[in-house]
């Protein structure tokens, strides 16, 4: 049973070889004798057919369609080249006759058709995880929009304090200078000095 997703689903392959009425056809003595045994390859392989159709073939649980693999070349083509009707009626049951080498065709078209599966899967996981960093960008994006505004309040509010500041600093360089008398004229200071003597004297 070849587990695929669906569609197709689950398909089976079941080998079957009508070996004795092969080997009766091909050895028969005389054209009656291989006429009948025509006959009897074609019901035999047919019975196969239908037997695959029926017990693989099942709505809800199963593919569509199933394999019939025959194990020889010989009888594969002995098949397709004188029996036309019977793999027609194998193609209206849904049971795919196929061959070693067919078969291989066929399994390397199931890989392909898995790996095409997983890559959808896949692709899938990827897009949604895409999708998800996308919203994680945009928020990211939000909150360096908001930081980037509280930086610019900061600097703002840096600004005016270093303002205040040196208008604090350049007030106290007022009040030094008054304090000791720089800035003052000369004749300021010694005047102010005369007077301090003349406290100190008592006049």
């Amino acid at each position: 049973m070849l587990q695929l997703p669906n569609p197709p689903g689950a398909i089976a392959i079941d080998a079957k070889f009508p070996l004795e009425s092969y080997h009766a056809m091909r050895n028969a003595a005389d054209d009656t004798a291989a006429a009948q045994y025509r006959r009897a390859f074609a019901a035999d392989v047919l019975k196969h057919v239908r037997n695959i159709a029926d017990r693989y073939i099942l709505p809800g649980e199963t593919a569509e369609s199933a394999l019939m693999f025959l194990p020889s070349e010989a009888v594969y083509a002995e098949l397709h080249a004188s029996f036309p009707d019977v793999v027609e009626k194998s193609y209206r049951a849904r049971v795919w006759i196929v061959s070693p080498t067919t078969l291989m065709a066929t399994l390397n078209t199931v890989r392909a058709v898995l790996k095409d599966a997983t890559m959808r899967e896949q692709a899938g996981v990827i897009q949604k995880e895409v999708h998800l960093m996308l919203e994680d960008v945009g928020r990211l994006d939000k909150r360096v929009d908001n930081l980037q505004k509280h930086f610019e309040l900061a600097e703002k509010d840096i600004r005016e304090i270093r303002t205040s500041t040196d208008k604090i600093t350049r007030k106290g360089e007022k009040i030094e200078e008054i304090e000791l008398g720089e800035g003052a004229e000369p004749e300021e200071i010694a005047a102010g000095a005369e007077i301090h003597r003349l406290d100190r004297s008592g006049g």
